[in-house]
């Protein structure tokens, strides 16, 4: 195999690339990059066994083949080139690829050829093409939600769901809940159900980003989902287990809603959070007129700052995990927010002020007296 391509177009190919590369195994094959070339095209893969990517360009050949390199040295090398054209050869006598460019020379040794997985395919199965914007903004709202604890893999995906005009995805950790409703601007064509791992959808969201891509293609297979867009390729296992039943975690009624300034709440809880160290809850206590948000960590110390709300009733106070409590205004990117509040002993719901379809309802968590 012989090829020429713009240093540029090289770096960024591996650079989408190498985020399949497995960082943990000692399969040494799955720290490489397929590279083939077929019909003026250059084709690389990389996988960890759970996560695939595929990127083609087309690529001046001067001859076909197929090689495995390791991935980052190579990306390494790609991005360390001063010149702008660099010639790939694979000298297969000596199991080494040669980069040249300008008065730069690498030769790379190679891996072995037929330890490297097959990617999953979506020949012959159903697409479901989706906006991407939409598909991206609604990843955004929800993705952090959804567990790293490996130990429940049903709570490590997004549950997304496309039927008609509307986009939802669900995630949970079971400490906090984020639901996002998108209605589209046009109907789809086919129906999508599938637990997705938030990594495969955080890694789609960031790609289709950088790309600009308008339109997302899915395939769902049995137990694989598949991306395509614009030359990438996505593939990924879905998330084995029950997702739960959302719909029962979100209370029907709240005794308080309060309507609050989204950035004026934000800037508070951002401040107070530095002193929430320590597993040490944010404190939200409400009278009348007036929320106190406070934090007091023993032997490091405490901080506290009032707002006005429109609350009435009773005094009562209730504690957050700081970054979940956090993470749940950032998500609901309005200038207002609802929140919705029953007990200090029963979750609290955020929601996006402007009706966009975001709920993020988390957990309290006791405080001291």
């Amino acid at each position: 195999m012989k090829i020429s391509i713009p240093r540029t177009d090289l770096v960024s190919a591996l650079g989408v690339a190498t985020r399949a590369i497995s960082s943990r195994t000692t399969i040494q094959t799955l720290s490489g990059v397929s590279i083939e070339t077929a019909d003026g095209r250059l084709r690389l893969r990389a996988t960890d066994m759970e996560f695939g990517l595929q990127v083609e360009l087309p690529v001046k050949v001067v001859s076909e083949g197929r090689v495995i390199v390791p991935g980052r040295l190579l990306l390494d090398v790609a991005r360390s080139f001063g010149a702008e054209e660099v010639e790939f050869e694979h000298l297969t006598a000596d199991q080494e690829v040669q980069l040249s460019g300008g008065s730069s020379t690498f030769r790379l040794r190679t891996l072995p050829l037929d330890d490297f997985p097959k990617l999953p395919s979506a020949n012959g199965a159903k697409r479901l093409e989706l906006p991407a914007k939409a598909f991206i903004e609604t990843i955004s709202r929800v993705a952090r939600s959804a567990s790293r604890d490996e130990t429940r893999p049903h709570l490590t995906g997004v549950l997304v769901s496309a039927a008609d005009s509307d986009l939802r995805m669900v995630a949970t950790d079971s400490y906090r809940l984020s639901v996002k409703e998108t209605t589209l601007d046009a109907p789809l064509s086919e129906s999508l159900e599938a637990n997705v791992p938030a990594r495969t959808l955080q890694e789609l969201a960031r790609i289709a980003a950088a790309a600009e891509v308008e339109r997302i293609a899915i395939a769902a297979l049995e137990n694989q989902v598949i991306f395509e867009l614009d030359g990438v390729t996505l593939s990924s296992r879905l998330v084995e287990g029950r997702f739960p039943n959302y719909r029962q975690l979100l209370p029907e009624s709240y005794e308080h809603e309060l309507r609050i300034a989204s950035a004026e709440l934000l800037d508070v809880v951002r401040r107070i959070s530095l002193l929430a160290q320590k597993n040490v809850p944010l404190r939200l206590s409400l009278s009348d007129g007036e929320l106190e948000v406070s934090a007091i960590t023993p032997d490091v110390g405490d901080a506290k700052e009032s707002l006005p709300v429109p609350f009435k009733g009773e005094p009562f106070a209730i504690g957050f995990n700081p970054d979940f409590f956090r993470d749940g205004l950032e998500s609901a990117e309005s200038e207002e927010i609802v929140l919705k509040l029953i007990s200090p002993l029963r979750p609290g719901l955020i929601q996006s002020g402007e009706d966009s379809g975001f709920q993020y309802l988390v957990m309290p968590i006791r405080l001291n007296a």
